[in-house]
């Protein structure tokens, strides 16, 4: 494997951004580069079909690709909703595909509530900052990288790898990948397993780093709570009030404690960090286990158990009209298998009266916790980051994995970044502003450079 200082990044002007404590411009490293070059798209995907679209992202990748000596396909669903797919060919035909895939697409971000620019790909302080940074253009720029370090290095990785790019993930992949997966499923021919996003990266525990790989995601159900009454002047007294009745069951849902139950990977996520702390898993509860991961808790504790979240209200269009319809819209992440229960539960603790309307839908999954992938995962994470353990974990929420689950391919959350201690990663997923350091950028694209040469 080359060194990172044996790679050279593109010839470009010295980012005004990027400045050393020493007043001089600051040489980034190829990921960064590439990151902050994403960064600068703005691929807001505002949900219900409403994005700014990723064909400009997506012709950035292919450029890339090109450069490479690889032949991308790019494929629109829709008008501006480009996904990109290249076929790398191994050394070694008779081992099936490994598919390496990001999305192109962000949540949006109001940059009244941040401190720079979210779409200005800003470096100051050692870190990257803006939308996507961490989610997940910081991946995306990861694989062009390694990708770039695997050819030159070796002239072809061990193994076909199907690299993707695709659009749409923030609202659920109906445009990218379930699209992808759906009309050209020939495009993942052999492959067998995956690696993407939410997966990868480090916490610390009592003191001691360890690395969370992501073999399991909650399953996506978003659902519209509607509540019906009859319209009326709003000054008149109104026993039947939409509004009322639908507050009092958005609040009911919002403030349930769903129940802990422990699938096979949060018991054997919680058993590793008793070990690690040295501590009594039969006296020390899930939730204590769970917050005892500091920062990654956020992330952690929402895996124990469903969860069932408000993120929007409509009703009313004036203020001395009651309205006969309010509507709420609730983000449901169930555990694996449960979807139907946690449906009819929910329908239960908001009344029978309250309509549930299902929006998006979508599986959940667990992996086992073995197999030559995970072996290949751990011992290059040993080799960069010697005694660090691999744990796994159920991702809280979700990832385009979930569509190429239907072709049978096995995915896994593996982008990595040996972060510090004292840095809230999860909550920069979605949150005002995003960054990730720079030099977690370049422990990544070594660690997977090193994957992408030997698996």
């Amino acid at each position: 494997m080359p060194s990172i200082s044996n790679v050279h990044p593109a010839e470009k002007p010295a980012d005004p951004a990027g400045i050393s404590p020493a007043g001089h411009p600051q040489k980034l490293d190829l990921t960064a580069e590439i990151a902050r070059d994403l960064i600068r798209f703005d691929t807001t995907n505002y949900g219900a079909g409403r994005s700014n679209g990723e064909t400009e992202a997506a012709e950035y990748v292919a450029e890339k690709l090109r450069g490479l000596g690889l032949v991308p396909e790019l494929f629109d669903s829709e008008p501006g909703r480009t996904s990109v797919i290249a076929r790398v060919k191994g050394r070694d035909a008779a081992r099936p595909a490994l598919v390496v895939h990001g999305h192109l697409d962000v949540v949006p971000a109001d940059a009244a509530n941040w401190s720079v620019d979210p779409f200005g790909g800003v470096i100051k302080d050692g870190l990257l900052w803006g939308r996507g940074a961490v989610d997940m253009k910081n991946m995306d720029a990861m694989i062009l990288a390694s990708l770039q370090d695997v050819i030159n290095a070796n002239g072809a990785p061990e193994r076909d790898l199907v690299i993707a790019f695709f659009a749409d993930e923030e609202a659920g992949g109906v445009l990218g990948s379930h699209f992808l997966v759906r009309e050209h499923p020939h495009l993942f021919d052999g492959a067998t397993e995956a690696i993407s996003e939410v997966g990868g990266y480090s916490i610390t525990l009592g003191g001691q780093r360890a690395y969370l790989l992501q073999t399991g995601e909650k399953a996506l159900i978003w659902v519209k709570l509607v509540a019906r009454g009859e319209a009326g002047h709003g000054s008149r007294m109104h026993p039947n009030n939409a509004v009322t009745r639908l507050a009092e069951a958005v609040a009911k849902l919002g403030r349930y404690e769903w129940p802990i139950r422990l699938t096979d990977t949060t018991e054997q996520l919680l058993g590793e960090i008793a070990r690690i702390l040295e501590v009594d898993p039969q006296r020390v509860g899930p939730d204590e286990l769970a917050l005892a991961t500091g920062t990654a808790s956020g992330f952690i504790q929402a895996s124990l158990r469903t969860t069932t979240n408000p993120t929007g209200l409509t009703a009313g269009y004036k203020h001395n009209v009651i309205p006969d319809t309010a509507e709420a819209l609730i983000d449901i992440r169930a555990l694996p298998g449960e979807e139907d229960l946690v449906l009819s539960q929910i329908q239960e603790i908001v009344g029978a009266d309250i309509e549930i309307v299902t929006m998006h839908r979508d599986i959940g999954l667990e992996t086992e916790f073995s197999g030559p992938l995970i072996e290949a995962v751990v011992s290059t994470l040993e080799r960069h980051d010697p005694g660090a353990p691999v744990l796994p974990y159920l991702l809280s929420a979700g990832t385009d994995n979930k569509a190429l689950s239907t072709l049978g391919i096995k995915g896994y959350g593996f982008a990595p970044l040996r972060l510090p201690g004292d840095l809230d990663f999860p909550a920069m997923f979605h949150g005002v502003d995003e960054r990730v350091p720079l030099d977690a950028l370049v422990f990544g694209r070594q660690v997977l450079t090193d994957l992408l040469s030997q698996y």
